[in-house]
């Protein structure tokens, strides 16, 4: 009897274990297979996932079967594409190393003014992490390193192409003078007395005293500002001169890229500002703006050649699609 216990106990887990087996295959199986590499489902419903935590409740859930499916084919496609530059960098002998992609985010954060903890946590917020940022910007450092050895040097920009770009976009470069602005804005309410308003203007001097300490001002204006533009890190945009309380604009205008206001007081409250580019009016000179449209051309350039000679290294390349 007891033989026959442990030949029924065995049975049932030997068919346990073939159904998990059986269960793990159509869990994780092969989506795309691009010539000697695959791509998996569980890593595509990992790049899925996190675009689709990213749109948040802006996605209805009668919408979010057919957006996920939609995304699933876009994200496939793209992933073909990467993993067939990576392969032909390999081919190229180009490679990115750690510090190659460290080097690179540390640009960034320096540009932006960030320190790397308050950087992590924003990433987590978007419903991304470190990791995935670290393997996009490796992605895309392989790219541009590949871009520059195949594309670039059949790449030209023409004095007269840069001329058509200056009088398309005369308006941008000879109109009126504005600056793309940054704020923090504490908010006075309405009726405040003195003693209210006293105490406001010493809060907005202590996020000043942080934001010189290196406090990101992104993260601060999400976190302090009262503006409609807080959520988007209290960026206004460019804005012309004569748009503004006379007490903002004189102190924004005044501002060198990048510098910071003092605390300035307005009838809608206490403003703290950064400056972060100009145009119009002169405000850039004429062979630093020709640089500018010259690389803006350039790049567009790049990325319209680069997905061509993609696009070809696709059709030569053994791509097959199993979703």
């Amino acid at each position: 009897m007891n033989r026959i216990v442990v030949i029924i106990v065995v049975s049932i887990l030997t068919l346990f274990f073939y159904l998990e087996v059986a269960r793990a295959e159509v869990v994780d199986r092969v989506v795309a297979v691009v010539s000697n590499d695959v791509i998996t489902l569980y890593e595509l419903d990992n790049v899925v996932k996190s675009y689709i935590e990213r749109m948040g409740k802006s996605l209805g859930p009668e919408d979010r079967n057919r957006v996920v499916e939609e995304t699933r084919k876009v994200v496939l496609n793209r992933m073909i594409d990467d993993l067939i530059i990576e392969q032909q960098a390999r081919r190229a002998g180009i490679v990115v190393k750690e510090e190659d992609v460290m080097s690179s985010i540390s640009d960034l954060l320096a540009r932006r003014n960030t320190k790397l903890e308050d950087f992590k946590e924003a990433l987590v917020k978007e419903g991304s992490s470190f990791e995935e940022f670290k393997e996009e910007t490796k992605k895309h450092l392989m790219k541009m390193r590949l871009a520059q050895r195949e594309v670039r040097s059949k790449i030209a920009v023409s004095e007269e192409e840069i001329g058509e770009h200056y009088s398309r976009h005369r308006d941008i470069y000879e109109g009126k003078e504005s600056i793309r602005l940054k704020q923090i804005l504490i908010a006075i309410p309405n009726g405040a007395d003195g003693e209210t308003k006293k105490k406001l203007r010493m809060g907005a001097e202590e996020i000043l005293k942080k934001l010189k300490a290196g406090e990101p001002f992104e993260l601060m204006a999400s976190r302090f500002s009262k503006g409609p533009e807080a959520q988007a890190g209290g960026d206004l945009g460019f804005v012309e001169k004569g748009t503004m309380f006379p007490s903002v604009e004189e102190a924004a205008f005044r501002l060198k890229e990048g510098e910071l206001s003092e605390v300035v007081e307005s009838p809608l409250g206490f403003h703290i500002l950064k400056v972060v580019d100009r145009r119009g009016k002169g405000a850039k000179p004429l062979a630093v703006i020709r640089e500018e449209i010259r690389n803006e051309i350039t790049n567009e350039k790049m990325e319209r050649k680069l997905q061509e000679w993609v696009q070809e290294l696709r059709e030569k390349s053994f791509v097959e699609i199993r979703l």
